[in-house]
């Protein structure tokens, strides 16, 4: 390896560098935020060993304190990628030997090879964000990966109505089942601690059971010679009927998929991410709830992004009745109490919502799933999959949940811009754009009424030469009416003139036009509402717009000069009189 590709890819500050394990070996260790450690070994990429220390050099940069990686998660991923672009560098006929040799023509065939799917998209992108640090990649090669990758249309759509109240339903059932066993076996344990049960009934065995269970996360167990606990104490195992789940634990803790039911329910009341309710930290009420005793919940809400940054947000939400937004946080806080309890015994740093006792102690196989004893926090990674499983589902609810709430019930942006809501979330979804349709089409609707009520005549001082009178205004063009065909001219009703872009109203036609106002709002008196509104609204509608455009004295003063012949003119047209 050259002395300058060895000073370029190893910086100097220890942190920086990668973790050689053992001699001949270039092995780079990441430790997670929350103490979790991985080995990364870049000999095992089949690269050049230039290449190898260049990648490390820059693995390690990204796992150090700061370096953008907190948790084993982001490293594994970009580790996966790694190995495939190393395997397709290693299919090249002249491999680079080191980051500076990457060509555009070796990026473009990477580009090229990749699928157009999101797996291939995340290829892509992965590979440039990691390789952009090194300073002795080639301008060219940058310019390259700027150029815009892209874009994967997501076949994911929203749930029918039907599907909708199906899938929440089934959420209500498992979660509200959940939390009267935990409010009934909580009533029992407060009746014992308060003395209310006799000694030595199998209630009060219970009581003993529970009250030790909600201290420790156990019923009252054997202890062996070692020190560990075994079975269940057989009076305990007894009175309660079992040594299973839900004969014990499962009286004041949610299980696993009853944690599930209430993200799905937190998701179909707020539109929430997944991520962002199982990160959700306790909602409380505020100081100020007001007259009443209606708790008020404020929710603080964290939602990680692409990139530096985060979007955090506060609701406030009321728990003033059955079907209140609140009322979810009021049983969830219920239904967590005990759990909550334990987690501040032993973790008071950890502030989460989401909590559940799991079958055994965590064993540690994944960091970014947090565990404070048999106490689980957040959703686990598999169990909304094996839910949506459960109840009938192909996976994970979540994401198109979260799209059937925020686009067609809440139908506003659920911690996105209003652009990346309307361009990702409502343009692509089948029903948005049915009801887009439906919305147009009134809309084209409403268009065309307002079009009749208005007054589409022209205004002018005078007629014209060749204008042609008509009981309401002059006709600039008799033989071409949008109303009727052009073989035998207009033969459309006197009222519509006002209508008619054909037709000019001058000052002339003010006071007949004002008369006929006059009469047909007489006609009200006389008609039903809807026989006036079908026969006579467009007509009195236009000219209202006439009356406004004139202005009221001009109005009065055409009021004042209507004339007998005028009067005789309008009641005809009233009563029919006038041939078409």
């Amino acid at each position: 390896m050259s002395q300058r590709g060895r000073s370029a890819a190893l910086p100097d500050a220890p942190h920086h560098r990668p973790a050689v394990r053992e001699p001949g070996s270039l092995v780079v260790r990441h430790r997670s935020a929350k103490g979790a450690v991985a080995d990364y070994d870049f000999t095992a990429l089949p690269l050049a060993p230039t290449m190898q220390h260049s990648w490390a050099a820059l693995f390690a940069a990204r796992c150090a304190p700061g370096g953008g990686w907190n948790s084993l998660t982001s490293s594994r991923s970009t580790w996966k990628e790694l190995r495939a672009f190393a395997r397709f560098l290693a299919a090249r006929d002249q491999p680079p030997q080191d980051v500076d040799e990457l060509t555009v023509a070796v990026w473009n065939a990477w580009r090229i090879s990749r699928p157009r799917t999101s797996s291939g998209r995340r290829q892509i992108l992965t590979i440039a964000a990691f390789l952009r640090p090194d300073p002795r990649l080639p301008l060219a090669v940058r310019e390259a990966m700027a150029k815009r990758v892209f874009q994967v249309k997501k076949a994911e759509a929203a749930y029918s109505p039907d599907e909708y109240r199906q899938l929440r339903l089934a959420a209500q059932r498992m979660f509200r089942a959940a939390c009267l066993r935990i409010r009934e076996n909580t009533e029992l344990l407060h009746r014992w601690r308060a003395g209310a049960l006799e000694p030595g009934t199998g209630q009060w065995l219970i009581g003993e059971a529970l009250d030790c269970l909600a201290r420790t996360g156990e019923v009252p167990r054997y202890v062996g010679s070692d020190g560990s606990r075994t079975r269940i104490v057989s009076r305990y195992l007894r009175a309660m009927g079992g040594d299973n789940a839900a004969a014990t634990w499962e009286r004041l803790f949610l299980n696993r998929m009853e944690a599930v039911a209430l993200a799905v329910l937190l998701v179909a009341d707020h539109g929430l991410n997944a991520t962002t309710v199982s990160e959700l930290p306790v909602p409380r009420a505020t100081p100020d709830s007001g007259e009443g005793g209606f708790p008020v919940y404020r929710i603080e809400l964290e939602k990680r992004r692409r990139g530096a940054g985060r979007h955090f947000e506060t609701r406030n939400i009321t728990d003033f009745g059955a079907d209140s937004p609140g009322r979810l946080i009021t049983l969830a806080l219920e239904a967590t109490a005990h759990a909550r309890a334990l987690v501040a015994e032993q973790a008071p740093e950890l502030d989460r919502l989401l909590l559940w006792r799991t079958n055994r102690p965590y064993q540690g196989k994944r960091d970014d799933e947090v565990r404070v004893g048999v106490i689980g926090v957040g959703l686990h990674h598999t169990a909304p999959h094996l839910w949506g499983q459960q109840v009938g589902l192909s996976g994970s609810p979540m994401r198109r949940l979260r799209k059937t709430v925020n686009v067609l019930h809440r139908r506003e942006p659920g911690q996105n811009t209003q652009d990346t809501h309307d361009s990702v979330y409502v343009m692509p979804e089948p029903q948005a754009q049915q009801a887009a349709a439906e919305v147009i089409a009134d809309g084209i609707t409403d268009a065309v009424d307002h079009a009749h009520r208005t007054l589409r005549a022209r205004l002018s001082d005078t007629t014209r030469p060749g204008d042609r009178e008509t009981v309401t205004a002059a006709c600039t063009d008799y033989h071409h009416s949008p109303f009727t065909g052009s073989a035998t001219g207009c033969r459309a009703s006197f009222l519509l003139c006002t209508a008619c872009p054909n037709a000019r109203v001058t000052p002339a036609h003010h006071p007949r036009l004002a008369h006929l106002h006059q009469g047909i709002e007489n006609l009200r008196a006389v008609l039903a509402p809807e026989v006036w509104s079908a026969d006579w609204g467009d007509a009195h509608a236009r000219l209202e717009d006439l009356k406004m455009r004139l202005g009221p004295p001009v109005w009065r003063e055409a009021l004042a000069q209507v004339t007998h012949a005028d009067r005789e003119a309008i009641e005809q047209l009233l009563n029919g009189h006038y041939d078409l």
